[in-house]
């Protein structure tokens, strides 16, 4: 199944008291360009997230943000200082003795010193939080492949029926081709006639001439390519996978093809197709473009 470079996936675990969510979207890339946006408490596990995303992902401008809540921060542990309130008790009895003034210390005068008492949040397990986030990322990872996918089945539609436009284009250029060097015989035939009026004409010599141009003008090799082309996308079309390289290298050789015949012919039916084609080529190739 081929997969659209465009998508969308967002996950929440929780565990516990924490949650961490996760949330993905992509745009067209040549090659993968993975930005991560995600909280400093988490950064040490930004890694973590890049080597889960590219078993997902091969190709796309993906965006990932993360968000986490510890539900426990508001549980703070209450911690003393027991050696700053040593050093401040020490201090006060010193200037007591040293400027002959009463000790009058109490626990909570010394209480209300700066940093005796601080509140300290509750530092979440490691590894706990590294579950919890992997628990996230191939969530929301899952639910943005799920995402590509759905996408790239009607991509999938939408290029075939393109395809089967282009066939026929090609089977008229097929079909008209050889009556072009008919009508040029033809015309040539009726041209040397007048110039020579009722002399005898030499046959061999229209037909060498009318064989030089139809070696100008023969599209069989150009319209056998093209349809080998045409059928060669809709295989891989079928087969799926990262194909989104070599279905655009494809496409740029159709469009080659296509502008050969174009330099070609000088027949207007057989040019305008061959515009039409070039146009739907470059339809397909747009499309192509958002493939993986």
């Amino acid at each position: 199944m081929i997969k659209s470079m465009t998508g969308f996936g967002r996950f929440e675990a929780v565990k516990d008291k924490m949650k961490i969510a996760v949330e993905m979207r992509a745009v067209n890339h040549r090659y993968l360009d993975i930005s991560v946006r995600i909280p400093k408490k988490l950064s040490n596990f930004e890694s973590t997230i890049r080597t889960i995303l590219k078993e997902y992902i091969q190709r796309g401008k993906v965006d990932v943000f993360v968000s986490y809540e510890d539900f426990s921060e508001t549980e703070s542990a209450l911690c003393y200082n027991e050696a700053l309130a040593g050093e401040y008790l020490k201090h006060l009895r010193r200037m007591a003795e040293t400027f002959q003034i009463r000790d009058d210390i109490t626990v909570s005068t010394l209480a209300r010193f700066p940093d005796i008492f601080t509140m300290q949040e509750q530092e979440a397990d490691e590894t706990e939080l590294k579950e919890v986030l992997e628990e996230a990322v191939r969530g929301a990872a899952e639910l943005f492949v799920d995402s590509r996918m759905k996408e790239g089945d009607n991509l999938k539609q939408d290029l075939v029926g393109k395809l089967d436009e282009m066939l026929k284009d090609v089977q008229f250029i097929e079909k008209h081709s050889p009556q072009i060097i008919e009508q040029y015989h033809e015309k040539l035939r009726t041209k040397v006639k007048e110039l020579l009026g009722d002399k005898q004409l030499d046959d061999s010599r229209i037909a060498a001439e009318v064989t030089i141009y139809a070696d100008k003008v023969c599209v069989d090799e150009e319209i056998v390519r093209l349809r080998s082309h045409i059928e060669a996308v809709k295989k891989e079309l079928l087969t799926g996978g990262s194909i989104g390289r070599k279905l655009d290298f494809i496409a740029q050789e159709m469009n080659r093809e296509a502008n050969t015949i174009l330099s070609k012919t000088s027949d207007l039916a057989v040019s305008d197709t061959g515009i039409e084609l070039k146009t739907s080529i470059e339809k397909v190739r747009e499309q192509i473009q958002n493939i993986e």
